[in-house]
């Protein structure tokens, strides 16, 4: 036996460990998380086991009563979906034996330290575009949705320049949820009137926790109780400091500034509009999410695709359930692609995803509330549930029908 053969097992659970770490980071959903670290731990002839909630890891080797324990502190931050590949490409690489498990730890921790992949100025109207395609979606005017442009860029940079302090993640949503609703009653009240509810809520899409909510809805399906659990709390605590926010701003604005002359209907746009509202925003998901060039096509075919297959099913099925439809489209093509391309199928599936998901129904539940119309937000509430789970249930049917060969 040489010298190095003892040493083989602790750089695979050092590899096993770092790859954990950094794939949480990223935004690997807790299901996919712990299969695909008991595929790579097979590879390497370890006995291990994982367990993952949104906030932290544990990784456990070897069998009893000699079992090793690991316990990683992780906060889950933004999905880059570029990472994911070039982990999964390393993954794969130590799977088949083409690395060794050490070479696959420096080449994890390096991708983990590269730089962003967009520049600012580029993310920073990509958060602007997604913002302003969602009012177009909401069937807001021509004014409303160059102003929604404007503070969604607005909320690019109070991010941006909130992460810079320590306290800056904590408050972030508040801070822009407040300032952009105050930001829009001012200018429909004392400039130019229009709909200030249309122009918030669009403004502040991309911050609302319709996809952590459908992710947690799809681990709690999936029988990852706890990590659902948290996941579905650390949402609904995002959209509760969002409604604060915007709350806080509606009040102070009612006694600061005078009332709204007449209630405003905008001036409907043509039909071909949303079109290019919808050939715009799976780009500007895709560049939010740091997706390589390359993915691009797919993205933006997966996203085109399931959001008409999901207006075909509100057709079809109903508004509750028409979501039903999109998901499975969006999730068969994920896994086509997944297949014919060998990469992760999450890369096409979550920006589409992202098109999809009841956030704003969520909002508009907890204002209804605000405004006492308790009737009318627990309807909101039940279509926001009855949304989340019928995308969930369309990408577990993609599921059934195309069976995925990825595991991430």
């Amino acid at each position: 036996m040489s010298a190095q053969e003892p040493q083989v097992p602790d750089d695979a659970r050092t590899f096993l460990v770092r790859v954990a770490q950094r794939l949480h980071e990223y935004g690997t959903p807790a299901n996919r998380l712990e299969r695909v670290l008991a595929k790579v731990a097979s590879s390497q002839n370890l006995e291990a086991s994982f367990f993952a909630t949104p906030t932290s890891v544990f990784v456990s080797f070897g069998e009893l009563p000699d079992v090793k324990t690991y316990l990683l502190r992780v906060e889950s931050g933004e999905v880059d979906l570029g990472k994911l590949i070039e982990f999964d490409e390393v993954m794969e690489d130590v799977e088949h034996g083409r690395a060794t498990p050490e070479e696959g730890t420096q080449r994890v921790q390096a991708i983990a330290a590269a730089e962003p992949r967009y520049h600012r100025a580029t993310t920073t109207i990509a958060f602007g575009v997604a913002s302003a395609a969602a009012a177009c979606f909401f069937g807001a005017g021509l004014f409303e949705i160059g102003l929604t442009f404007l503070l969604g860029t607005y909320v690019s940079i109070l991010g941006r320049s909130l992460s810079r302090n320590p306290a800056g993640p904590g408050v972030f949503e508040l801070a822009a949820a407040f300032s952009v609703a105050l930001l829009s009653l001012v200018g429909a009240r004392l400039l130019h009137p229009y709909d200030d509810r249309v122009v918030t809520l669009a403004s502040l899409i991309v911050l609302l926790p319709g996809l952590t909510l459908t992710v947690a809805m799809n681990e709690l399906a999936t029988r990852h109780v706890v990590s659902g659990t948290a996941r579905l709390a650390g949402g609904a605590a995002t959209l509760l400091t969002i409604l604060l926010g915007v709350a806080l701003a509606w009040r102070i604005g009612d006694a600061l500034l005078p009332p709204a002359a007449a209630e405003f209907v905008p001036a409907g746009l043509p039909a071909w509009t949303q079109l290019v509202a919808l050939a715009a925003a799976p780009f500007a998901f895709a560049v939010l999410f740091e997706a390589r060039l390359r993915e691009l096509g797919v993205i933006w075919v997966t996203g085109v695709l399931g959001y008409g297959a999901a207006r075909l099913g509100v057709v079809w099925l109903g508004a509750d359930l028409g979501a039903f439809a999109g998901a499975l489209v969006v999730g068969m093509i994920s896994n086509i692609y997944a297949r014919r391309c060998d990469r992760p199928s999450t890369v096409p599936m979550t920006p589409a995803i992202l098109l999809l998901v009841p956030g704003s129904l969520g909002y508009r539940s907890l204002t209804s509330f605000l405004e006492r119309d308790s009737l009318g937000g627990a309807a909101w509430a039940f279509q926001t549930g009855l949304v989340a789970i019928s995308l969930v249930g369309g990408l577990l049917a993609a599921n059934l029908l195309v069976p995925p060969r990825r595991v991430l």
